[in-house]
């Protein structure tokens, strides 16, 4: 029987390596790190600042649920990554793009004060998040049904920025 797999690598449910996952794991991680640098200085010295809506979640709830949606995200992607379709490289690229352009809202937001170019930033992000979900939902259900609770969170989190930039124009 003929294996891509190495021997002594551990794999998970036949969709690729253990190491795989945890180097998407850790991807999807370092680039919510990146944006919490962004983050840091701006959430204690220039959001309080700021007019915001009556539906403004308290400051703590963003990390946990940040958090929770880039696993989810890695978890989605490891399902796909070996997929035969040949959507599997451009789910790849809409990923990594995607992950890109969520680092940059925080930078937009946080780093430069500019919430109008951050919900640009977002759209392109609720744009990018769609279009995976789609990749994903064609090559394995699981993986795209994973990603409704992010859809959600950041059409949240659009409403929020949208409302951020209107109150404080």
């Amino acid at each position: 029987m003929e294996t891509n797999e190495r021997p002594g690598e551990a794999r998970l449910d036949g969709h690729g390596s253990l190491g795989m996952f945890l180097a998407l794991a850790g991807l999807t991680l370092l680039m919510g790190g990146l944006g919490a640098l962004a983050t840091a200085r701006g959430v204690t010295d220039w959001y309080p600042t700021l007019v915001k809506p009556s539906f403004n979640p308290p400051n703590a709830v963003f990390g946990p649920v940040w958090t929770t949606l880039y696993l989810l995200m890695a978890y989605s992607m490891w399902l796909v990554w070996k997929s035969p379709s040949p959507l599997r490289q451009v789910t790849k690229l809409t990923f990594f793009g995607m992950l890109s352009v969520n680092a940059l809202w925080s930078l937009l937001f946080f780093g430069l004060h500019r919430p109008g170019l951050a919900l640009v930033d977002l759209l392109l992000y609720l744009a990018l998040l769609t279009l995976w979900y789609r990749q994903l939902r064609a090559q394995d259900p699981l993986a795209a049904r994973l990603q409704l609770p992010h859809l959600a969170w950041v059409a949240f989190a659009g409403a929020l920025n949208a409302s951020i930039w209107w109150l404080n124009q």
